[in-house]
């Protein structure tokens, strides 16, 4: 069974400690990559690579402005993640719930 979830691509993006802080640096404002890559202790090119898994996930878009390319979060995709996530949150409810009905019926 080979189904493509679409949420997929952006658990990918945002597995890495390093795409997470970029969203978070994002969060706070539109940036190009140089300001990104100084943050990093990492080559530009390895900034660049993070920057398109971000944008594979639909999470960045990018803004060509002359020679720059500007990062812009999409804070409109997290919710495909978070709908994923609410899922399991309604599920440890109810399960917490039984759980305490049953150790309150045995008291």
């Amino acid at each position: 069974m080979n189904i493509q979830d679409p949420a997929q691509p952006i658990f990918r993006a945002l597995a890495d400690p390093t795409r997470r802080a970029i969203l978070a640096m994002l969060a706070s404002g539109d940036r190009p990559i140089g300001d990104i890559a100084a943050k990093f202790d990492m080559t530009r090119p390895a900034v660049a690579k993070h920057l398109a898994i971000l944008k594979e996930g639909d999470l960045i878009s990018v803004e060509a402005i002359g020679r720059e390319r500007i990062n812009k979060l999409n804070p409109a995709a997290l919710k495909t993640a978070q709908d994923w996530l609410n899922h399991f949150d309604h599920f440890w409810d109810d399960r917490l719930s039984k759980l305490k009905q049953a150790v309150e019926e045995k008291k």
